[in-house]
């Protein structure tokens, strides 16, 4: 067993950094005197194009030797959106005095001439017509998406855009490049930091530190295979997960190529023509090119020598069935490929895996008709084609997109797949990714169609399970999925609502406080309270003991009221340095908002990081102890996790008591695909503790005072089915709102293209009438502020009578 060999870069959100406000001096005269971009070609491998990669090639004009020591080469879209991230190639060395360096991008599956020996080597496959380079002092990404903003980060030692770039230096981005010509500056190296005019397009010259040019077709593998073997691919897949064969050499493995990687995880998927007639024996499987980009195209017939290994990119994932440390040889080229298998309603089974009890499934006999996971291994490796799928997760920054090939399974009412029981998996749901770097997936919302065919290989990865490679892919038909408006509640009504604004501080980008903001002021009407998860502390994930957030709250207050709404005013107890969880150095806390024109905070001193705060029982009723103030701060319950925080309001003179939540995330439990089933979630003991602390503090307030109002909402990071809500509602003494309204409204979050519940609102006996709404404005959406919807309940504190929605 192989298990976490780092094979790609996986990018876990983007820090918001400030920029330098000092602009970017012209340091690079004409001719320039140092290192700078000299020529640009993104074609490589493309249709029509003779190179096979993607180069990048600076230059030095000196007379002295230009360190490149712990710099790198980055690469920005053309026209990068709010989640287009620069992609980053490391240098090493030195560009000697009038000399060149070359850095190796992505391969593609066309070209027949291979560059001079690359001087680095990267993996960004770079678009041919347009796009953005830097050449950069340093190795983190950039964060800057425009052309001004870029020119204020001194980090940044050259720039070149080209095509339809919009970051570029000067009046406008160099053109005329394409598959077959690439941009570059002439032989003085002219650079008046005017890209458009320092730039012209031509034959792709890459030229490496030792003065080497291209040349030469791309040799194959000596010492490759001549003649079959005995093994066939479905004698190395077996009938189980794993391989029969695992850690064995196999020669001469026959196949056709069906699918080419170059990115991440490089490699190539062969298929058998001629499969046995068992359906869970596998006929495709993954060969392994580790750092070398592969040398050969769909449609290659293939032998294939190496060793059979079982990849496992985690320890509670399943396997991927590899050939590696290949030797292949080409027999002949443009074969036509083996027929996919179409997945769609009535092929894939409705159950999802069978049980092991809680252990391992890799050794039991697949049954690819009675369970969906067990038919998506048997074809692993193998063409598969989908067909008008329905969209049931956004495309992500990382260019994936989630659709369901069972148009009618546990459909919501947007057009998602609702994730209801852990008992009743979605099986029609399946990840899509693009093998063509120049021809990404769709930018679609949930309830969009991928129309048409959309063929390739099915894969495996640690997130989100089997996924299919598409080689070719569908068209998009978007159905224009809205952004929903909840209504103004009435001057008698208090308003209440929960909003996770994700790891929001003062260095965002002022874009992601307006969008937050009109997600406030207009599409859920200016609540009278708003209870915020995720505010982080002034300075970000910066740890200097910073633990205030005053400024993110100014900004994201003042955005609200550009945006039409109030201006509110806040409360929050700030938490220990590095005690509540979250970002390192972010300091996340629990935060309310409230509109000092419609409601009354009590404030009560005594409530700090540390101090319980208490129910107590008076004449009139019940108050706080502090207000604000935290539950059961020191509980280990609470360890390395946010706090609640409890506020006091009077609405007309009334009180209401507030608690704003955020438990412990579900990381660390084993994931619905994985190799352990019934998966364990080991996240939900710690949950249930906190959902247990919470219930106690309200019993204490109801014991004071069995009418008292109470709201208890937030991001409690768990489902209304789980134990977790069982917990927190025991002795009935709160009510979880979401379910009262119809099962397909029932979500606010999307994970992995399940439509789910993880944002909660509830109340105790004492709020005998509310309206309750979930406002879908981030979920579902490719373009989000955050990855929640939010959430609100309008009460009227004066409304006789039972509950109800």
């Amino acid at each position: 067993m192989h298990i976490s060999r780092p094979r790609s870069v996986l990018l876990a959100g983007a820090v918001a950094v400030t920029l330098s406000a000092t602009a970017l001096p012209a340091a690079f005269a004409a001719p320039s005197s140092t290192a700078v971009i000299s020529e640009v070609y993104g074609g490589g491998g493309n249709s029509g194009a003779t190179l096979a990669r993607d180069f990048i090639e600076l230059a030095n004009a000196g007379s002295a030797s230009y360190d490149l020591s712990g710099f790198s080469v980055q690469y920005l879209p053309a026209s990068p959106s709010a989640g287009s991230l620069w992609q980053v190639s490391a240098l090493s060395g030195s560009v000697a005095p009038s000399g060149r360096y070359l850095v190796a991008e992505a391969a593609g599956t066309g070209g027949t001439v291979a560059l001079p020996a690359p001087d680095a080597t990267g993996t960004v496959a770079m678009a041919a017509g347009g796009g953005t380079v830097a050449l950069v002092s340093g190795t983190t990404p950039l964060t800057c998406k425009t052309a001004a903003d870029c020119a204020a980060d001194t980090r940044i030692v050259d720039l070149v855009g080209y095509g339809s770039a919009v970051v570029r230096e000067g009046s406008g981005p160099a053109t005329g490049a394409s598959n077959t010509s690439s941009v570059a500056r002439g032989a003085s190296l002219v650079d008046t930091d005017d890209n458009a005019a320092d730039l012209t397009a031509g034959t792709p010259t890459p030229v490496n530190s030792a003065g080497e040019t291209s040349g030469g077709s791309g040799p194959q593998d000596p010492g490759g295979p001549t003649e079959p073997g005995t093994v066939r691919i479905h004698d190395i897949q077996g009938t189980t997960r794993v391989s029969p064969l695992e850690g064995r050499p196999v020669t001469g493995v026959p196949g056709i190529v069906t699918g080419v990687r170059t990115t991440g995880s490089r490699g190539f998927w062969i298929q058998d023509t001629a499969p046995d007639t068992d359906a869970r024996t596998g006929e495709g499987v993954f060969v392994y090119t580790g750092s070398t980009a592969p040398d050969v195209a769909v449609g290659d017939s293939v032998l294939v020598s190496g060793k059979v290994d079982e990849y496992y990119p985690s320890s509670t994932t399943q396997s991927i069935t590899e050939i590696t440390a290949p030797k292949t040889t080409v027999l002949s080229s443009g074969n036509a490929l083996p027929a996919p298998v179409v997945l769609d309603a009535a092929s894939v089974p409705d159950a999802y895996v069978p049980s092991a009890d809680g252990g391992s499934i890799d050794s039991l006999t697949l049954d690819p008709s009675a369970y969906a996971l067990d038919l998506y291994e048997s074809l692993e490796g193998a063409r598969v084609e989908i067909s008008d799928t329905r969209v049931t997760g956004a495309t992500t920054a990382y260019d994936e997109v989630w659709v369901s090939v069972k148009p009618d399974e546990n459909r919501t009412r947007r057009g998602g797949t609702l994730y209801s029981s852990y008992d009743d998996q979605n099986t029609g749901r399946i990840k899509v990714m693009s093998l063509a770097p120049d021809r990404p997936v769709p930018v679609a919302d949930v309830g969009d169609v991928l129309s048409g065919a959309t063929t390739g290989v099915m894969d495996y990865a640690s997130f989100g399970g089997y996924n299919l490679q598409a080689t070719e892919l569908g068209t998009l038909t978007d159905n224009h999925l809205g952004r929903e408006v909840t209504r103004k509640q009435k001057g008698k009504e208090l308003a209440v609502a929960t909003y996770n604004v994700e790891n929001l501080d003062a260095l965002d980008e002022q874009a992601k406080f307006d969008t937050l903001a009109e997600g406030v002021a207009a599409n859920l009407s200016s609540p009278d309270i708003v209870s915020l998860e995720e505010i982080q502390d002034d300075n970000g994930a910066v740890n200097d003991g910073t633990v205030g957030s005053e400024a993110t709250l100014k900004r994201f207050t003042d955005a609200i009221v550009a945006a039409g709404g109030p201006q509110y005013a806040w409360r929050y107890v700030a938490p220990e340095n590095g005690k509540d969880g979250g970002e390192p150095g972010g300091n996340i806390r629990n935060v309310f908002l409230f509109n000092p024109e419609r409601v009354d905070f009590v404030d009560r001193a005594g409530g700090d990081a540390t101090t319980a705060v208490t129910a107590v029982k008076t004449k009139k009723g019940v108050t706080l102890s502090a207000s604000p103030g935290r539950i059961a701060p020191t509980s280990d319950a609470w360890a390395d996790s946010r706090k609640p925080l409890v506020g006091e309001f009077r609405f007309h003179g009334k009180p209401v008591f507030v608690i704003g939540n955020h438990f412990t995330s579900k990381g660390g439990d084993q994931p619905l695909h994985g190799r352990y089933q019934e998966p364990r979630r080991s996240s939900e003991t710690k949950r249930v503790k906190q959902a247990a602390e919470v219930n106690t503090f309200v019993k204490s307030l109801l014991a004071a005072d069995d009418s008292a109002r109470v709201i208890t909402l937030g991001d409690l990071n768990d489902f209304a089915f789980s134990p977790t809500m069982d917990a927190l509602t025991s002795g009935e003494v709160l009510k979880p709102l979401i379910t009262t309204l119809p099962a397909s409204e029932q979500y606010s979050y999307v994970y992995e293209g399940n439509s789910q519940t993880l944002d909660h609102i509830l109340t105790s006996p004492g709020v005998r009438r509310f309206d309750y709404d979930v406002v879908h404005i981030n979920a579902e959406f490719a373009d989000q502020a955050s990855d929640h919807d939010p959430q609100i309940v309008r009460v009227d504190v004066n409304a006789p009578g039972h509950g109800g929605h």
